[in-house]
């Protein structure tokens, strides 16, 4: 059996297992995953990514994610996040802007170093695409909520109760209306906070926003980037928010900037090392 060096880390409790593809060679990463994934037989993760080198010059790495159920997914903020940190601080890049390739194309991020230390990095997880024309859903109380892809798709309902997610995100993941599955997101406004105020981008005031999330493929998460993403989206098309807004979620918060400049969203949080190890395949 060959031995696999691993590093668990997490993102706002986001966690998953890192895999240095350029080092190992994981044949079949959605079994990987599964096996892995398990929080009672594996090492316990919300699923894996694999970092490798990127086949276009465009972008410096490349990433792929495998859910907890093996699936595949396309993009993740936390996981980018984590991805900049295990780079810059591994030794495998000196570059504080580094262009990552995912599935939904290739991502910015810009790492917020002190003293060797990654503290923050920021991603552009460029434009937000609402699709929400033809979606029929079965639950009256739910069907002012908003499509909002953020390179996944994410279905963000407003209400002042969250802890629903628990018992309707599994049904609504796999709702006819969502033939790729969905991630899905409960939202609550909770204040405007003028104290937040971004120094360097005038951004102005900042709407605090209550997140849980259901991840497709995963089932409750920590915390999603691009559900953070989504709900700060959704909130300021209807008019709750600014283009400015804290998600705050289970697992820590996430800043989260819809720039009128470009119609990118930008997202600006933590990553963490959590361990190292070795897993035989």
């Amino acid at each position: 059996m060959n031995k696999i060096s691993f590093t668990k880390m997490h993102g706002c409790g986001n966690d998953y297992i890192y895999v240095d593809a350029m080092r190992h060679d994981i044949p079949d990463p959605s079994k990987a995953a599964i096996a892995w994934s398990d929080r009672h037989k594996g090492i316990g993760s919300d699923g894996l990514v694999l970092i490798g080198v990127s086949p276009v010059p465009e972008a410096d790495f490349s990433m792929r994610i495998f859910n907890a159920d093996g699936s595949e997914a396309m993009m993740c903020g936390n996981a980018s996040r984590c991805i900049g940190k295990y780079l810059f601080e591994r030794g495998l890049t000196s570059k504080t802007e580094i262009h990552l390739l995912t599935l939904s194309g290739v991502r910015t991020l810009w790492l917020q170093v002190d003293n060797g230390v990654v503290k923050s990095v920021t991603v552009d997880m460029g434009e937000p695409v609402l699709e929400d024309d033809n979606l029929f859903i079965p639950d009256p109380e739910l069907r002012e909520g908003m499509f909002v892809s953020m390179g996944n798709p994410h279905f963000v309902i407003f209400t002042d109760d969250v802890d629903q997610v628990e018992r309707k995100g599994q049904v609504m993941e796999l709702l006819p209306a969502f033939p790729q599955r969905c991630n899905i997101e409960f939202a609550r406004i909770e204040t405007v906070d003028e104290g937040l105020r971004a120094e360097d981008n005038g951004a102005g005031e900042v709407t605090v926003i209550r997140t849980r999330v259901w991840e497709r493929g995963s089932g409750i998460t920590q915390a999603c980037g691009t559900g953070a993403c989504a709900t700060a989206v959704a909130a300021a098309l209807t008019g709750k928010a600014g283009r400015h807004s804290q998600i705050v979620m289970d697992g820590g918060t996430l800043d989260i900037e819809w720039r009128e400049k470009d119609n990118h969203v930008y997202m600006t949080g933590p990553a963490t090392f959590v361990f190292d190890g070795e897993i035989e395949m």
